[in-house]
This record gives structure tokens, sequence and C-alpha cells, in this order.
């Protein structure tokens, strides 16, 4: 085991699913963390991908029991930020030099994305062994990273993008899955709504996939 994923590994080993946020209204972001918390998801991904990410990553901080991470993150100066606003790890759709090396700097752990075998390879170099298989789905599903693991059996995933209540399962049963990241525990009506009971009821049902 890398000892750059180590703690990467760790925040993945958590729970079967790693909420996928996109939060436009900070003020949602504390409600939700403890909801998804109290549903047995404690390692969150904020989504760098609205104005109010930054806040809701501050505001998620601060909740007892979860562990708040950074997605999207693209550039050296959105690893940055994302450390200064408290983000505990990062996630990224795919890899370069620059992202890694920020990422290192800052001691920010990374799951940094990958999508195919030599992608992985590469980041397998650079001393990346838990990566993230984006996106999912559109890359060939479960049947696609389980072909990828057969010969890379030292480098697991979290598989993102597509996953759904359907086929979590067929990820999650694959040997080189610590989990998978999802966006249905965290349902835009529902945050809108303010259905904290209904968003932690989602968590639970999530929590228990690999049971």
């Amino acid at each position: 085991m890398s000892v750059k994923t180590q703690r990467t590994r760790e925040i993945c080993a958590l729970a079967p699913i790693v909420p996928v946020l996109v939060i436009d209204d900070a003020a949602q972001a504390r409600p939700l963390a403890e909801a998804l918390v109290a549903g047995g998801l404690p390692a969150l991904e904020v989504t760098l991908r609205t104005p109010a990410a930054l806040d809701a990553i501050r505001a998620m901080a601060a909740v007892p029991g979860g562990v708040v991470g950074a997605g999207t993150l693209v550039t050296p100066e959105d690893v940055r930020a994302a450390k200064e606003a408290g983000a505990q790890f990062g996630v990224s759709p795919g890899a370069t030099d620059a992202l890694i090396a920020a990422c290192e700097a800052e001691g920010l752990p990374l799951l940094p994305g990958a999508a195919t075998a030599s992608e992985a390879m590469r980041l397998l170099e650079q001393g990346y062994d838990m990566l993230k298989f984006f996106p999912a789905e559109a890359s060939g599903g479960a049947p696609a990273l389980k072909a990828i693991g057969a010969p890379l059996p030292q480098i697991t995933f979290c598989p993102t993008g597509g996953v759904s209540p359907s086929n979590a399962r067929d990820y999650l049963s694959l040997t080189n899955v610590v989990c998978a990241g999802g966006s249905w525990v965290a349902p835009k009506n529902m945050v809108l709504g303010g259905d904290w009971a209904g968003i932690e009821s989602l968590g639970r049902e999530a929590s228990k996939l690999m049971d």
C-alpha cells in the first residue's frame, strides 16, 4: 500500500458510498452533512462546481464525525482554496502533475481520477494506488473496472459517475473497489426542501450496501 494514498484509502473505507454533493446554498451545508453522517456516511465530497462550495466545506468541516473533502479539483488554485476552507481530502476527475504536486505541497490526501489502464498505471508510478474510476458508467461500468483490475490488482478504486442504487452493488462486489461515489443520497429536491430526515434515511440505506 502506498504511503501517498494511505489516508485517502482510510477515508474511502469509512462507508460504502461517498456522497457527491453539489451545493448551491451554503446555509444548507451543515444540516445536510449532519443528516448524512447520522445516516452512516461520514466521508462527504463537496464538488467545486458552485460559488457556494468553499463556504459549504467550511460549514461541513465543523460537523462532528464528518470528513469533508473537495471534489472537482482541477487546478493548484483549487487545491489551495479547498485546503484553506477546511477540506480533509481532495477528489479530481483526472490527474495532472501540477495538481498532484499542489496536493502534496498542501498535505491534502488526493483521490485522483482515471478511466483507462494507462492512466491508472501512470498514477501508480507516482505512488497512487487508490483511484477514482471516472466516469464509471460511461467508461464501461463494473465490467470494465473488473477487467482493468485483472492485470492491475495492486490498484483499488472508488467508481463515480452514473453509480445508482440499481448498480451500486455491481461495483461494490468487485475485489478492487473500496467504495463508490454517489449523488442519489442527497437529491436536489430533498436538499431544497430541507428534508434532512429523508436524506438521513437514504444515507442509512446506502451505508448497508456492503452488508
